[in-house]
């Protein structure tokens, strides 16, 4: 896979969305893009990245058992209602399978508004705002890598009325492309009015995000997840860079290498996806 170290600087990744923001508030409606059955690379599909999976997943919850506990101790502790949420979200070839976090937001609001959240969201609890900032919200999903629901690197499980993806050969990852590139999505829907979100995301962010992940999981290498662990990682405890910085990073995000993808009946082109 021949994509630029560059594509997944931290400091780039990290002002994503609040460059594109501006952008898209403005733009005309991007063209919807559903793709199905996308191709992987071997890479993606292999027993070998199925091993590093696993061990990492052993690793992270034998080191962060007890951490983990304490969290869901102050979750349970500081709002009502359980220490995580669960949810149903699409995986590997449509499957449905439940999801766990930490709960970050108020137990009432679990069936209402927006299935979508935005920065200042009233629902997200004082702690949850921290977890969610942190993405130690997150940590509970290296059990679903453990059963085998998901994996380290890939497209986020997305819910069934915002899948981008149908069919996908490969699991839905803990990071991946988009959700490093779009790590502040929540500022950008700021500027969304809550009966707008679901629209918004549908026309202007589901699609792009989709074209990145697909774009990134037919190229995918063992270097290349590794590097976009660590940009995550490292995104995750660096603050929001400069605004002098913002084009530079979409450019950085987006430097996807050109490779030619087969064209039928049941998957769009890259060219005409966005």
């Amino acid at each position: 896979m021949l994509l630029s170290s560059r594509v997944f600087d931290s400091n780039a990744v990290s002002a994503r969305s609040l460059y594109i923001s501006t952008q898209l508030l403005d733009a005309a409606p991007v063209q919807q893009a559903h793709f199905i059955s996308p191709s992987a690379s071997a890479w993606a599909l292999s027993n070998s990245r199925r091993l590093l999976d696993l061990s990492v997943a052993l690793l992270v919850l034998a080191v962060l058992g007890l951490p983990m506990l304490a969290i869901a101790l102050c979750v349970r502790l500081t709002s009502r209602g359980p220490s995580f949420f669960t949810q149903y979200r699409v995986g590997r070839e449509d499957h449905l399978f439940r999801i766990y976090k930490f709960r970050t937001m108020t137990f009432s609001s679990r069936h209402n508004g927006p299935g979508l959240t935005r920065d200042g969201d009233g629902r997200i609890t004082r702690l949850g705002r921290w977890l969610r900032k942190l993405k130690i919200d997150e940590l509970p999903q290296f059990y679903n890598v453990l059963r085998g629901e998901m994996s380290l690197v890939g497209p986020r499980p997305k819910l069934p009325q915002y899948l981008g993806i149908a069919n996908m050969p490969y699991r839905p990852g803990i990071t991946g492309a988009a959700s490093l590139a779009f790590r502040r999505e929540e500022d950008l829907l700021r500027c969304i009015h809550p009966s707008q979100m679901d629209d918004f995301y549908n026309r202007h962010i589901r699609p792009l995000k989709a074209r990145i992940d697909v774009r990134y999981m037919c190229r995918a290498t063992f270097r290349s997840d590794v590097r976009l662990i660590i940009a995550t990682f490292l995104s995750c405890l660096r603050p929001s860079t400069t605004r002098a910085n913002l084009h530079r990073a979409t450019a950085h995000a987006l430097a996807f290498t050109s490779t030619p993808i087969q064209k039928n009946g049941s998957i769009n082109s890259f060219e005409t996806a966005v």
